[in-house]
């Protein structure tokens, strides 16, 4: 048997069906039970179709609900924040308006009584003003008690002014620190202490050859330019010519360990001065 049968055509079911009653029913639901299987198929698509159209729908007329509600509320808060801004002024003023002015006091001077300090000193020392109160005068007094008798101004605490002394404050002008000048030649080079041969020496003695340039066989002479100070240490340092930036990093860190120089002298005085160095960097085995 093939297996491209049709197991639901009316000859696979003849031949099931052969010498057997065909009228008793199951031949019949046997032969229409495909058109039954395709229109239950049918029924389900559509089904399956109207309710996601109806689940579309539902979304859309909700978004379109929640968009005018919002913006009828922006529209009403618009309305609200225009009334409240045309409002305001008039209300402003009424508050200014209804607000009662501080009253003004008088200034005044207060009034004062002298309480003369006492204290023993020669007769010829005594002034003629240093008038001593008794006790009684000064209890039976409502006037304030001060340095001096004076009965020009007021007897009311509560209107009188402070007499403050002026004081005049003097601005003063920053400082700007004069920048020390740097020369380039002098009467005097700085010199490392053993000369030219000693400074090589160092430089020999403390060079590191980076490891990425002797892979890359990488060699050449850095120049360097740094500041001899008039203390004689190595200050700002800088490449002028470069060959690679291991290299050149390298170059930098051993000039920065140099002891001191003997500092450059223009005109007798100890100065600072640039001071150029070139640094070799070459493999060995290499011509």
């Amino acid at each position: 048997m093939g297996k491209d049968v049709d197991l639901s055509s009316r000859e696979w079911c003849d031949l099931v069906f052969e010498g057997k009653n065909k009228d008793f029913g199951a031949y019949e639901m046997r032969t229409t039970s495909t058109g039954r299987h395709n229109k239950a198929v049918l029924y389900t698509v559509i089904g399956a179709l109207i309710a996601v159209a109806l689940a579309v729908s539902i979304a859309k007329v909700q978004e379109y609900i929640t968009e005018r509600n919002l913006a009828a509320q922006a529209e009403q808060e618009e309305v609200l924040i225009d009334m409240g801004e045309a409002e305001e002024p008039e209300e402003q003023e009424e508050q200014r308006l209804e607000q009662p002015k501080p009253e003004v006091l008088p200034e005044e001077v207060l009034n004062t009584v002298k309480v003369t300090e006492l204290r023993i000193v020669e007769d010829e020392k005594v002034k003629a003003e240093d008038e001593i109160k008794t006790q009684d005068e000064l209890k039976e007094t409502t006037t304030a008690f001060g340095q001096k008798d004076n009965d020009k101004g007021t007897e009311d605490r509560n209107v009188t002014r402070t007499l403050k002394e002026e004081v005049v404050v003097e601005k003063k002008e920053p400082v700007v620190e004069k920048k020390e000048e740097i020369f380039r030649s002098v009467e005097q080079m700085p010199t490392f202490p053993g000369g030219e041969a000693a400074l090589m020496k160092y430089l020999s003695s403390h060079l590191q050859y980076p490891t990425m340039a002797a892979e890359n066989n990488i060699q050449g002479r850095v120049i360097v330019q740094f500041v001899v100070t008039k203390t004689g240490k190595v200050g700002e340092v800088k490449v002028v010519r470069s060959v690679d930036k291991d290299l050149d990093r390298e170059a930098i860190r051993v000039c920065k360990s140099l002891p001191n120089f003997i500092p450059g002298r223009q005109n007798g005085q100890a100065v600072s001065v640039w001071y150029t160095l070139p640094v070799t960097f070459k493999l060995q085995g290499t011509n």
